[in-house]
C-alpha cells in the first residue's frame, strides 16, 4: 500500500500517470492531498484510477478510516512549506498529520522537494532537508541533478520534475517492502 501525498505544485497535475506506473509495479495506491494541491488535481480521475477518494481533510471522529494502512509514502511534489512544516512537527493538514505519524512509526518516505532556486537557499529549508535526511526520509533533492525553477521565469516546475527517478526509487523501495513481509 503506497500513499502518495501531493502538495500544491504544478507536478500534482501529472499524478495519474505516476499512479498507473506504481500500480503496474504492484503497488495499491491511495492519494492524500494538501488543500493547496487540490486546485492542480483532477480528483475524479484519480479516484477512478485508485478506487479511493482523494483525501485532503480530516475525517469526523466517529467516521471509520476508509483507507488501508500504508506500507510507504511518496511526497510528490513536496513544497517548501510542507518540508519545513514536517520538521517542525506541524500537523495542520491531514497530509502533514499522516506524514508526521509515518516518521514516528517509522514508515519509508520518499519526497521530491520542488522549491524554486531562491527558496532552496533559505536557511530553514536547508536545515529541514538535513533534518529529514537524518530521520531516514529519502529526498530526491540535488539541484545539480534535478534543476529547480527560478521565480517567475524559466521552465515551470512541472517540466523539471524528476518522475523517472522517482519511479526508480519507489521500485527499489518496493523490493525492500516485499522482502520485509516475507
Amino acid at each position: 500500500m503506497l500513499y502518495v501525498v501531493a502538495c500544491g505544485g504544478r507536478p500534482a497535475a501529472d499524478l495519474p500517470s505516476f499512479i498507473s506506473q506504481m500500480q503496474d509495479d504492484g503497488w495499491h495506491v491511495c492519494v492524500i492531498a494538501t488543500p493547496s494541491a487540490v486546485k492542480f488535481m483532477n480528483l475524479a480521475e484519480i479516484a477512478a484510477i485508485t478506487g479511493h477518494q482523494v483525501r485532503y481533510d480530516y475525517k469526523q471522529p466517529d467516521e471509520p478510516d476508509v483507507l488501508p494502512f500504508p506500507d510507504a509514502y511518496v511526497i510528490a511534489p513536496a513544497t517548501f512549506n510542507t518540508i519545513n512544516k514536517m520538521t517542525s512537527g506541524a500537523s495542520d493538514t491531514l497530509a502533514l498529520g499522516m506524514l508526521n505519524e509515518a516518521i514516528g512509526l517509522p514508515l519509508p518516505i520518499i519526497a521530491v522537494p520542488t522549491p524554486n532556486v531562491a527558496l532552496a537557499r533559505h536557511p530553514a529549508f536547508m536545515a529541514s532537508v538535513q533534518a529529514l535526511r537524518s530521520w531516514g526520509v529519502e529526498l530526491l533533492f540535488d539541484p545539480d541533478r534535478y534543476p529547480l525553477p527560478t521565480p517567475n521565469m524559466g521552465p515551470p516546475a512541472a517540466a523539471l520534475f524528476p518522475w523517472a527517478d522517482l519511479v526508480a526509487a519507489v521500485s527499489r523501495l518496493r523490493k525492500t517492502v516485499d522482502v520485509s513481509k516475507e
